[in-house]
């Protein structure tokens, strides 16, 4: 439920705004502004916000976070309103609007052949005060066309909640949440005071009213002894329940992020587990390679080769292509050895990292489920992310973007051809590694830019490590412009010919590999 007017007028009795400086505005949410004023050596937080049934106004404990990006609302004010002296602060009649009165002074600049007026700070003190600060801060008596003055409304009506800057001609500048059916735009005539008086006086009187709108006495503030000021209870109250800064929202978010979090890692562990548990078998593999060599002179029964396993004993059924000959499916199970073999070690390190990751994530969400204070939840929501989206898969294979620059990894022919033939074009950069099967990698073109040699470095890394080579710790590969590259005469899919290629050689650099694995998404991963 929102303040109504008798709630409003308690806040403002304990409020001591009258000539303070503006020195802080956010606008933490959408719903939400809070301005921080200077006083005599004391510093005020002032929320107002506009949620929906949670309209209200009171002093903040604590200085909330900045959004992840300055909201539109905020910058129009810091660039009117920053440096001001609020000249009053009152609610219209009973309406539940409230109406700040500010001044801003503006010292007279000259820049090549016209005035300019720039606002400052001591010199804005002096104007506001009548004193001449000219010996002592370098600035002249202020040109009285040097000051501005705006008002700004809050109106907290819920369902109906607005803050509105207008200017000293009752014009609209901006507004927190443009209403064009109100006629609460910018540049709009601000009709919100005439519009209360001429609803008031077509409104009947009613006896009973007042009785109907008495101050509710909200709980004692926790964290205040004798129970806190009326300020300080109606922000405790509100504190879990009001808006996109309540703590049930917020805590809400929390979770919602660590579903999501749980669900990708929750995948990523379980498609790395049973690699991890495949490649621990890669002794296995070479064993049926040298048990299929050994009993060449059988032929398969369907697609499968039934012999003596010499090396575990008994009788063994290896899954075999019957197309293929005896050698060439010893040779893909050696392959596959050999892949296992080299592979283990970076599997489990990725399936540790990414435990790891999910145990973090638990134990954020359980530090901040213990947190009571809304401001500093949404603080440290603001430092961790909002709740992240799984990204949606642009390209087939890998794909990452460092500094601007996107580099794409077909991991095998079918990716290789669909990335050829539709998500490459003919400035790109296409590199493979010289003497090993391995991936292509591509490197989309910018206009106007040429590839820098740090990007071809994270290519070339990401080309050799996606091949056969691996193993030796680097390699040679080629490089050229995917315009230069032909398709192989009915040859595999995805083979190509490269033409006017370039050499580069490569030793592999694990930190540079370990950033790029960072940035880098597959469809299912974040």
């Amino acid at each position: 439920m929102s303040l109504n007017h008798r709630e409003i007028d308690r806040i403002l009795d304990e409020l001591d705004l009258a000539g303070a400086w503006l020195q802080r505005i956010l606008q933490p949410s959408y719903d939400s502004l809070v301005l921080g004023f200077y006083k005599s050596g004391k510093e005020t937080e002032l929320l107002i916000s506009i949620a929906q049934g949670a309209c209200r106004i009171h002093t903040l404990s604590a200085r909330p976070p900045k959004p992840a990006r300055p909201l539109r609302f905020q910058e129009c004010l810091k660039a009117r309103l920053k440096g001001a002296r609020l000249e009053s602060i009152r609610q219209i009649d009973d309406e539940r609007v409230l109406r700040l009165d500010f001044t801003v002074a503006r010292a007279p600049e000259h820049a090549a052949d016209e005035l300019v007026y720039k606002p400052i700070g001591e010199f804005a003190r002096a104007v506001a005060h009548g004193a001449a600060h000219g010996a002592a801060h370098g600035a002249a008596e202020a040109d009285p066309q040097s000051l501005e003055h705006y008002r700004l409304y809050a109106r907290l009506w819920s369902g109906a909640g607005n803050v509105i800057l207008v200017d000293a001609d009752s014009v609209i500048v901006d507004a927190l949440a443009r209403r064009p059916k109100r006629g609460e735009v910018s540049g709009a005539p601000c009709k919100l005071e005439s519009d209360l008086s001429a609803a008031r006086a077509a409104r009947p009187p009613s006896p009973d009213a007042e009785r109907h709108f008495e101050p509710r006495d909200f709980p004692p503030a926790p964290r205040a002894a004798d129970g806190g000021s009326y300020n300080e209870r109606v922000e405790a109250f509100y504190a879990a329940r009001g808006g996109e800064l309540s703590r049930e929202r917020l805590i809400e978010a929390a979770r919602e992020r660590y579903a999501r979090r749980e669900r990708a890692l929750g995948a990523r562990i379980a498609e790395l587990t049973s690699r991890a548990a495949e490649y621990r078998e890669a002794p296995r593999l070479k064993e049926l390679g040298d048990i299929i060599m050994a009993n060449q002179h059988r032929a398969p029964q369907g697609r499968f080769l039934v012999c003596e396993d010499f090396y575990r004993g008994g009788e063994i059924s290896i899954a075999v292509d019957p197309a293929k000959s005896a050698v060439e499916n010893a040779k893909a199970y050696y392959e596959r050895f050999k892949k296992a073999n080299s592979g283990l070690s970076e599997v489990e390190a990725e399936l540790r990292e990414a435990k790891a990751a999910l145990e973090a994530a638990r134990d954020e969400l359980v530090h901040l489920e213990s947190i009571e204070e809304p401001l500093l939840i949404a603080r440290a929501l603001e430092k961790g992310g909002t709740a992240r989206k799984i990204r949606e898969k642009r390209y087939p294979g890998l794909s990452l973007d460092r500094d601007g620059w996107t580099i794409l990894i077909g991991r095998s022919a079918k990716e290789n051809d669909e990335l050829l033939r539709r998500h490459v074009r003919g400035q790109d950069l296409w590199l493979h590694a010289r003497d090993y099967a391995g991936a292509y990698v591509f490197v989309k073109a910018r206009a106007g830019k040429s590839f820098p040699l740090d990007l071809m470095l994270d290519a070339g890394n990401l080309a050799i490590y996606y091949s056969k080579g691996r193993q030796n710790g680097g390699g040679e590969l080629y490089y050229t412009q995917v315009k230069y590259l032909r398709r192989a005469k009915d040859g595999p899919k995805g083979l190509v010919i490269p033409t006017q290629e370039r050499n580069l050689s490569i030793k592999l650099d694990e930190a540079r590999l370990k950033a790029l694995r960072s940035l880098m998404t597959s469809e299912g991963e974040t």
